[in-house]
């Protein structure tokens, strides 16, 4: 843990120690100390989560919550600003619970600072607003809610929760979640989450692809946001050529792979996800037609579109740039008028 800290150090200064990852409590405890003095411009975000809250810390559910307020609290002399409390840890009984918000932070004028998460492994439920209740009866500075978004309506509702907030930390998981995991810094989420490593579960990002390919520290209000659509999509190399070009142009805009199993429900999207067009691939090439509001009369005649530009008002105009581009390319190095061509593929 101590070479990814270093390595995250190199690309951010705000960085989580998943204690519960580390084997046993001996590991938890000679990891802390002198970790505040050799990272003294970082913030530390200290998290031991219990396996009934998703994480990895073992024992019953009770003795596992002690356990997790134990390390917490011992962070927090350690050196680390903040730490995470899973919901479930509400469950302790009250007193372990006082005893744990007495003495965290260690000092009345310290800077140190409370999460307070909740996890939703198989969906987006309703009523997310409601989780928002406790971190103003507590001394919780912040809420986390992560949950797994099974459609674009999910991203939203989780997003909206950020909104006039300057205290929630929304993330959303699984494939479909990726793009807002790109976009929550710029709806108003305080933090945004990246693996410093390999990406462990589907829709996670690499610190260097948050960083560095996708910039979404440096999203704001005018950035655009473009992206490509299909089912699969996570093979597509054209979120690495256009965010490269992106950067070549120093245009603070983001172009994102977007997992579409259902179309409409996409489309629903476009305009509160802020997107101002997307390329298209399979299998909706024709199945974007009667969604539009036009299309150039190439794409009408060829009966497809691969690129959807988002017009003032919503409106979507179609065109279709392959039979254009494979045109020119092979015009560059083939008589084409008298050739016999053999078409290969599905």
């Amino acid at each position: 843990m101590k070479s990814q800290l270093r390595l995250a150090m190199q690309l951010t200064q705000t960085a989580e120690l998943r204690l519960d990852y580390l084997k046993n409590d001996y590991e938890r405890m000679l990891l802390g100390p002198g970790i505040g003095r050799q990272h003294p411009q970082a913030t530390l975000v200290a998290t031991c989560r219990p396996v009934a809250a998703g994480g990895r810390l073992p024992g019953k559910q009770r003795s596992s919550i002690v356990q997790e307020l134990f390390f917490l609290a011992s962070y927090a002399t350690f050196g680390c600003r903040w730490c995470d409390i899973s919901f479930e840890s509400l469950e302790a009984p009250p007193w372990v619970f006082r005893t744990f918000l007495g003495c965290w932070p260690p000092k009345p004028d310290s800077p140190w600072r409370v999460i307070l998460s909740a996890h939703y492994f198989a969906g987006t439920p309703r009523g997310l607003h409601k989780l928002l209740v406790p971190a103003r009866r507590l001394r919780i500075h912040a809420i986390k809610i992560a949950t797994q978004c099974n459609s674009y309506a999910d991203v939203l509702r989780l997003l909206a929760l950020c909104k006039g907030r300057r205290n929630v930390i929304a993330v959303p998981m699984g494939e479909i979640g990726l793009p807002g995991r790109v976009l929550a810094l710029k709806h108003g989420s305080a933090l945004a989450y990246a693996a410093v490593g390999e990406k462990t579960a589907p829709g996670q990002l690499t610190l260097d692809e948050m960083k560095n390919l996708y910039r979404a520290d440096r999203l704001g209000r005018r950035s655009r946001v473009y992206g490509v659509i299909g089912n699969p999509v996570a093979h597509s190399l054209s979120p690495l050529l256009h965010n490269t070009g992106f950067i070549a142009r120093r245009m603070n805009d983001v172009y994102l792979p977007f997992l579409v199993p259902d179309l409409r429900d996409f489309l629903r999207a476009v305009g509160p996800l802020g997107i101002h067009g997307f390329s298209v691939t399979l299998p909706h090439k024709q199945a974007i037609l009667r969604h539009l509001h036009d299309c150039d009369p190439l794409a009408a005649a060829i009966g497809a579109v691969n690129t959807v530009v988002v017009r003032p008002g919503g409106k979507l105009y179609g065109y279709n740039t392959d039979y254009v581009g494979v045109l020119r390319a092979l015009q560059q190095r083939v008589a084409l008028r008298g050739s016999r061509v053999l078409l290969y593929g599905a």
